[in-house]
């Protein structure tokens, strides 16, 4: 068991460091979940994540937003074309120029809906996919999931969020949001996570089990 145990230990460092975190903190964070029902670090940290929708004031930093950015662009992806562009909002004000444009023509409960898709996370990540790839999707959604885990792994929120893209791309000022995100013209947004300190411990929703089958 012990064997077994340095064994994973091992693989968390080492998944860990790639994504730019210190040995120590892996150390630390290997050591909590032995300690734990679960039997790694990055088990518990994939089980313990939720979709955050209340959030602190507290900026997250920069180093820590490009930690987790790089966690997400080593993510697999389709022959190693990288078929993805992410863009990074932390500034509030620009934020607050682009909730203002989705909202922009739309009146009463669509204004408000629209203002409101980001879920309050004072950090939104905007994932675009290259149109010509027929798996750039599937990388993206690979993408956010690494941003995800990683960003769990650091004590920052998140959720993944499918509605700005929605308004975004049916906007009748797109093109002006996407200006402002500085897309290349062959990549088209699909995918948007939110980051952030969370304000609130939701609990796990229940997972269908039976939904999995070994087939012999």
């Amino acid at each position: 068991m012990n064997i077994l145990r340095n064994i994973i230990g091992g693989f968390c460092l080492a998944a860990m460091a790639s994504c730019g975190g210190s040995q120590d903190g892996a150390q630390s964070a290997t050591s909590s979940a032995q300690s734990s029902e679960y039997p790694n670090a990055t088990i518990e940290t994939i089980m313990q994540r939720r979709s955050i929708r209340k959030y602190k004031p507290q900026p997250v930093g920069r180093d820590t937003l490009m930690q987790i950015a790089k966690c997400g662009i080593n993510a697999p992806n389709a022959m190693n074309r990288q078929s993805w562009e992410v863009r990074i909002v932390d500034n509030a004000e620009t934020m607050e120029k682009i909730k203002a444009l989705m909202a922009e023509g739309k009146e009463g409960e669509d204004a408000e809906r629209a203002k409101g898709c980001f879920r309050g996370a004072p950090v939104m990540t905007f994932i675009a996919r290259d149109r010509e790839s027929d798996f750039a999707a599937y990388d993206c959604a690979l993408l956010a999931e690494n941003m995800m885990i990683a960003a769990q792994s650091l004590g920052v929120g998140s959720i993944c969020l499918g509605s700005p893209v929605s308004f975004i791309n049916s906007a009748s000022n797109s093109e002006e949001i996407l200006q402002i995100l500085g897309f290349s013209p062959e990549y088209k947004l699909c995918l948007c996570v939110g980051l952030g300190y969370a304000d609130e411990a939701p609990e796990a929703r229940e997972r269908d089990a039976e939904k999995v089958k070994f087939v012999d």
